[in-house]
């Protein structure tokens, strides 16, 4: 359910020139990820048991992780074809997709929805098929239950999205899920999986190949502590499972963007000012530092290496058509020669590209257990059920938003805030969400899908402030037509 992942790759051109393809060049976004981003978290809590809910959405994100650890696996066996590889990389993406979709054909409707469209029979059928043998009688008078009251709750007729937002729980609710998936995006995760080849370059990682492999890497890392998630998140519950994922994420962006400004304070300086005289107006002559130099998308680094030491350095005008090589000079002709002499573009050489590494592994095991399938799955929950696939799709349609919004600014927020600049923005964002989720997200860990609106029966950012009814004993109890909450005393009274 994520969009593709254009991993920097590189492809020879009809012309004979080398082009690299990088995720800032190539989006390919349809509309399919984003209505089965929407629709399959609320199909797996609508069909799962409520004790295993939690951990059968977190499931659902744990096997995209996987994807995209296979998918950094292929890219990186097909970055070392120097023509049309990345055709094949997009290729083979065809085969889980029909794969997938032959899969749907035998997947029956949810119990809940069956019954909402008036298919009882066949809903106790297919419930009683998911629960194997377990008896269902309870849970199936509980669903019917449950769509009678929200069916006279939700006011009627109108258009779902207006009986949202006139209606003050769902209202509530609808604004948590929203501001969930907005902090999951401004944290900055798709700028860290399509841009980690890219990230690790910038970070002075030479070398392309090893740029895609130490990104597959990081995909592995996304997938092992996704992994953890799953076996988290009905021990410790969803509340604390965020919070803490969110909190380690801000500090974990904050030791990527130190890693940044380490490498950033030790640039090399540009020690040789060749000139041309075609080009005598470039911007590229004014650097006086790598740093500027790799920051401005027009210009490369030239220089030379030995084991102790960077020096005969110049910034010196791109290739328009090739960013392998320089406009002209002597890195006009290579990348690398056997003479010492290198040409980087959009990177410095520098010593600290292991703390960027060690940044960004920290950042997706931070993130993958909480922040990655949590937002999903609270969101799967938290709406009744005659607004929840317009809860999920505005929420989810929020994520996209955001995704949009931060993958497609990010090189230029970089450009002009630095790239530490860009990683400590983030991560006061993720600070800001970190707060956000402290005071309005309330625990939901083994509540059934009927009982998860009375939480947001309160003001919205009063839920989440403490948990004092998390261990406590409340029984519900029908008293003409309206639920009253019991409270441990007055509980002993009732049968």
């Amino acid at each position: 359910t994520n969009p593709p992942d254009t991993r920097l790759c590189k492809t020879r051109a009809p012309g004979g020139k080398l082009h690299k393809l990088r995720g800032d060049q190539t989006h390919v976004k349809w509309p399919s990820p984003g209505i089965a981003s929407m629709t399959v978290p609320v199909y797996i809590a609508e069909a799962s048991p409520p004790h295993q809910r939690g951990r059968l959405v977190t499931i659902n994100t744990l096997f995209i992780t996987g994807g995209q650890l296979i998918a950094s696996i292929i890219d990186g066996a097909f970055s070392y074809l120097r023509r049309d590889g990345w055709r094949y990389m997009l290729g083979l993406s065809v085969v889980p997709a029909v794969l997938q979709f032959v899969g749907f054909l035998f997947l029956p409707e949810s119990p809940r929805w069956l019954i909402q469209k008036g298919h009882a029979q066949k809903a106790r059928r297919v419930l009683s098929q998911i629960r194997g043998n377990q008896n269902i009688d309870e849970e199936y008078d509980a669903i019917i239950t449950s769509i009678g009251e929200e069916e006279k709750d939700s006011g009627g007729g109108g258009p779902v999205m207006w009986r949202m937002l006139t209606y003050p729980p769902t209202r509530r609710a609808l604004l948590l899920g929203c501001g969930l998936q907005m902090f999951q995006q401004l944290s900055g995760i798709n700028t860290v999986m399509y841009y980690s080849a890219t990230i690790l370059q910038m970070s002075g990682v030479r070398d392309d190949k090893l740029a895609i492999w130490l990104a597959a890497v990081t995909a592995f890392t996304n997938f092992l502590f996704t992994l953890l998630g799953v076996w988290l998140v009905e021990r410790v519950g969803r509340r604390k499972l965020t919070m803490g994922s969110m909190i380690g994420t801000c500090l974990s962006l904050a030791v990527l963007a130190t890693g940044f400004l380490l490498s950033a304070q030790s640039s090399p300086p540009v020690t040789v000012h060749p000139a041309n005289p075609s080009v005598s107006n470039s911007s590229c002559m004014r650097y006086e530092l790598c740093e500027p130099c790799m920051l401005d998308p027009t210009c490369g680094f030239c220089y030379r290496e030995n084991s102790t030491a960077v020096f005969a350095s110049s910034c010196i005008p791109v290739n328009p058509a090739s960013t392998e090589e320089a406009a002209w000079g002597r890195c006009s002709n290579m990348t690398e020669t056997s003479d010492g002499l290198y040409w980087a573009y959009n990177y410095c050489p520098t010593s600290y590209s292991w703390m960027v590494l060690l940044g960004l592994i920290l950042y997706l095991a931070f993130f993958a257990p909480g922040m990655g399938p949590m937002p999903w799955t609270v969101n799967s929950e938290i709406y009744p059920l005659w607004a929840r696939s317009t809860g999920n799709a505005c929420s989810a349609g929020i994520n996209w938003a955001f995704n949009v919004l931060v993958s497609l600014t990010f090189l230029h927020v970089a450009q002009y805030l630095t790239y530490y600049g860009a990683f400590f923005m983030y991560s006061g964002l993720a600070l800001v969400g970190f707060l956000f989720i402290y005071g309005c997200l309330p625990e939901t860990k083994g509540r059934r899908l009927e009982e998860i609106e009375l939480l947001f029966e309160g003001q919205l950012c009063t839920c989440g402030m403490s948990d004092w009814d998390e261990h406590r004993h409340i029984e519900y109890v029908r008293v003409k037509g309206s639920n009253y909450h019991l409270s441990d005393n007055d509980a002993s009274d009732v049968e």
